[in-house]
């Protein structure tokens, strides 16, 4: 098998193992040097390029050792990337040798635009984690997807690796003897959202250890719901769009009254990603966010965790009627509801979105001191 020059973020071997599904501290790695390139960052990627330059030398390792096997996982995770295997000629021990690269492909390469110098220890530190867990989602789907299958999921995927790292990060509320034992464990389906199965025992209240259970979640990530509201107009803004999941339930009226909201993106903290939402979908700039909780929406079925807000906006000359994600298939229209109205709603169960509920209980809660701060 050729030798395999690697330059960019598979040097980082914890993911170079994901890739290749094995222990990468077994494999001989020496290090090398390719002359007449310089290694630069990508605009809007996490990944790096090579940029012809005369006088420039990239550093990084060669494999040698690797199997048929282990090629096909690498260049189907990097084929994902649109990286393809091509020829390179380097200096290693001080020979020169020919191996083989990872680089974009024709099409790729019309694409990319350079940045600044890369360096992987930065990369390690701002990044490693979350392209880890992003890379554990996808190599799980190795010969049960494609390249480009995987290619175009790589956003989803990337936000839930982020909000999975954002769970890990949270402090238990409980005593930690709590145990889980995880028996089998497999990511069962993949499209915009995930589905995973497990078959685990858990700690019972009594101490004893449960018998094995098996269990399915669909996991989306984190979200935002931001409720805008405007103080002195005593009123709040309101989306309504078609949602698919309902209409799949049986439900003869799919379109749904709810706050703005949207999935946070990997990077992105939620406040941001509020802000981003109201514009996109109401064309509205919130002039502060008030948070009204941290909850999951369905504990029983979903791993998708909420970061509730009522965002402080002016509703006197509103933005847009209507907004949303023309690439995303959204069609949203908004509507301004005074106060009484949504509360009316509310308790006459119109409203059947349920974190629209539990943010307008929220507002009424809190609507005295917003309405005397205004």
């Amino acid at each position: 098998m050729p030798e395999l020059f690697l330059y960019g973020t598979l040097r980082h071997l914890p993911l170079l193992g994901v890739v290749l599904g094995r222990d990468a501290r077994q494999i001989e790695a020496v290090p090398a040097e390719l002359a007449g390139y310089d290694l630069r960052a990508v605009e809007g990627e996490v990944f790096p390029m090579l940029v012809p330059a005369p006088s420039g030398r990239v550093r990084g390792i060669v494999l040698r050792g690797l199997s048929e096997a282990d090629l096909d996982r690498l260049r189907f995770y990097e084929g994902g990337f649109g990286y393809a295997l091509r020829p390179v000629r380097l200096r290693v021990d001080g020979d020169e040798v020919d191996a083989s690269a990872f680089l974009p492909t024709a099409e790729e390469a019309g694409r990319l635009r350079p940045a600044g110098a890369w360096r992987l220890d930065a990369w390690v530190e701002r990044r490693g984690a979350l392209e880890l867990r992003a890379a554990e989602e996808a190599m799980a789907y190795y010969g049960r997807l494609t390249a480009e299958e995987i290619a175009r999921r790589m956003g989803p995927i990337r936000r839930r690796a982020w909000a999975w790292l954002a769970a890990r990060g949270r402090s238990p509320a409980r005593d930690a003897d709590r145990k889980v034992e995880v028996l089998e464990h497999r990511r069962a389906w993949l499209n915009f959202f995930g589905m995973e199965e497990a078959r685990l025992r858990f700690r019972r209240h009594d101490g004893r250890m449960s018998a094995p259970v098996e269990r399915s979640a669909l996991m989306v990530g984190d979200a935002v719901v931001v409720l805008p509201y405007d103080p002195v107009r005593d009123c709040v803004v309101l989306t309504e769009q078609f949602r698919a999941p309902v209409f799949l339930c049986g439900d003869p009226d799919p379109w749904i009254w709810e706050p703005v909201a949207g999935l946070i993106d990997a990077g992105e903290a939620p406040e941001d990603t509020a802000r981003r939402e109201a514009m996109e979908e109401a064309g509205l700039t919130l002039q502060r966010l008030e948070p009204a909780g941290r909850v999951y929406s369905s504990t029983g079925s979903s791993g998708e965790f909420l970061h509730l807000f009522v965002g402080i906006a002016d509703l006197s000359a509103p933005g847009r009627a209507g907004g949303g994600g023309a690439a995303e298939g959204e069609d949203i229209r908004t509507r301004i509801v005074g106060y009484d109205e949504l509360m009316r709603g509310v308790d006459e169960c119109r409203y059947r979105d349920m974190p629209l509920v539990t943010v307008a209980l929220w507002l009424a809660r809190h609507r005295r001191r917003l309405r005397e701060g205004a």
